[in-house]
């Protein structure tokens, strides 16, 4: 019964002991704690890509941040409400990023009264405007209301009314370029004010199949007239628009991306036969143009195979015209070249002649020259004869007077002349000789002249004779 009493009593004390540190700690904890919620509602840590709005619930104001980093306010008095700073939608893209919001693909009425489902995604970046921030703050609360109430019914409603000025036909054959174009151009300016008005569309067609016809795999233009819905422009011709709801808040368009969209049924059907009927009229045309290509190949065929035979019939006629203009021009060239051996022959005995005529034109000259030298020279001649028989008979006269003395001096001058000149003393026949007897001799002294100007002729005659067999 001690021992029991003991251990109750150590265990009463235990109990107040701990209840001393729980109470202890509380003391001590408490206010600690106090301070760390105080601190950690005071400051916020914004992050990036994200906008957010502070409001101050003691004093009602607004404040934005948009830009990482710490920032401080009131403490248990103040709510935050974090945005996107980028939103994506998605209208029946289920693939890819992980989207905000996963729509079903929206559906449209084009304005031919088809209808059909375009997958279509959206991208928005936010204001980083405090004072548009504000205001989409106050009118949105929060970031899925943003999202719900503005961004998705804008986005669906911008889509819907974009497809009623397309006819499904002209949207599924090419247009959906042209739509993703206008989509986003009135995302971002506004939609357009319309008006629906019946319209004339332009199609491009393949003719109609012919046998005759050579252009029958052309395309061509075919008028229809449908039911659309026409943007309605101004003087300017640009298109009147209605409010952006976008712009006072400052929201961005940065991207529209569409998938593939889907035709109803009976559409599905239209699109198919008439691709069917196209393909059914190329394949006419083709085995219209393959036969006529058979055709016009075996006619080609043909007409390669005369041609050749026409080339070989031509090319033969032109060798054997070739061969006769050839012997026609080795007998003409053979002509010309007696006739050129026989001017040449010709010529050689003309420069011959000539040459010969030359030199007795020359000798002529040369003798009328010599003529006339000897001529001029007789009579220069025969005044110096006259003159020294003047001088001689003048000489005789004065000698004769003093023969004595005169002979003299002419022996003397003789022995003196015999006696240096004996030994070189030679006797030379002359070459000529004129004279003759008493009836025949030089009587006058115009026959001495004309026996002188014989001599001087004869020896300019063999002065020119000796002067021709050098040359030789």
């Amino acid at each position: 019964m001690q021992g029991r009493g003991l251990g109750q009593s150590l265990k009463v004390e235990e109990r107040r002991n701990l209840l001393h540190k729980i109470i202890k700690g509380a003391v001590f904890g408490l206010p600690l704690l106090g301070i760390g919620l105080t601190i950690n509602s005071s400051v916020i840590m914004t992050d990036a890509g994200y906008s957010y709005v502070h409001q101050n619930n003691i004093t009602g104001e607004l404040d934005v941040f948009t830009e990482p980093g710490i920032h401080f306010r009131m403490p248990f008095l103040s709510k935050l409400t974090k945005y996107d700073q980028v939103i994506t939608v998605s209208f029946g893209n289920n693939a890819g990023e992980d989207f905000y919001q996963r729509l079903d693909a929206v559906q449209v009425r084009f304005a031919d009264t088809y209808i059909g489902e375009i997958p279509v995604t959206y991208r928005f970046k936010l204001s980083n405007d405090p004072e548009a921030m504000k205001k989409m703050h106050k009118e949105f609360r929060n970031n899925s209301n943003l999202i719900d109430a503005l961004l998705v019914k804008n986005a669906r409603n911008v889509t819907v009314i974009t497809a009623t000025q397309y006819t499904g036909e002209e949207f599924f054959q090419g247009g959906l370029n042209q739509f993703k174009s206008k989509l986003g151009d009135q995302l971002r300016e506004g939609i357009y004010l319309t008006e629906r008005r019946q319209v004339e569309v332009e199609q491009l067609d393949l003719a109609p199949v012919g046998a005759n016809q050579a252009n029958a795999n052309q395309l061509q233009r075919t008028n229809q007239l449908v039911w659309k819905t026409v943007p309605v422009v101004d003087n300017t011709g640009q298109p009147i628009r209605q409010d952006n709801p976008l712009q006072q808040y400052g929201i961005q368009v940065t991207q529209v991306t569409i998938g593939d969209p889907q035709p109803e049924k009976q559409l599905d059907q239209l699109l198919a036969d008439k691709k069917r009927l196209v393909a059914d009229r190329i394949r006419a045309i083709q085995e219209q143009e393959t036969s006529k290509a058979q055709a016009e190949t075996e006619q080609l065929r043909k007409e390669i195979q005369r041609t050749r035979e026409v080339q070989d019939a031509q090319r033969k006629k032109e060798l054997a015209i070739i061969a006769q203009q050839k012997e026609v021009e080795v007998a003409r060239q053979i002509a010309e070249r007696e006739i050129v051996e026989v001017e040449k022959t010709k010529r050689l005995a003309e420069v011959e002649k000539e040459k010969e005529l030359a030199i007795a034109e020359a000798n002529l000259a040369i003798q009328k020259a010599n003529a006339l030298s000897a001529e001029f020279e007789a009579k220069a001649i025969l005044e110096k004869g006259r003159a020294e028989a003047e001088v001689l008979n003048a000489k005789y006269a004065a000698l004769g007077a003093n023969h004595e003395v005169y002979l003299a001096e002419l022996n003397r001058d003789v022995a003196n002349a015999l006696y240096k000149n004996l030994k070189n003393f030679k006797v030379q026949m002359p070459q000529n000789y004129i004279g003759g007897s008493d009836a025949s001799g030089l009587h006058t002294n115009l026959d001495v002249i004309t026996g002188f100007g014989a001599l001087g002729l004869m020896d300019q005659t063999k002065k020119i004779t000796q002067t021709q067999e050098r040359k030789k």
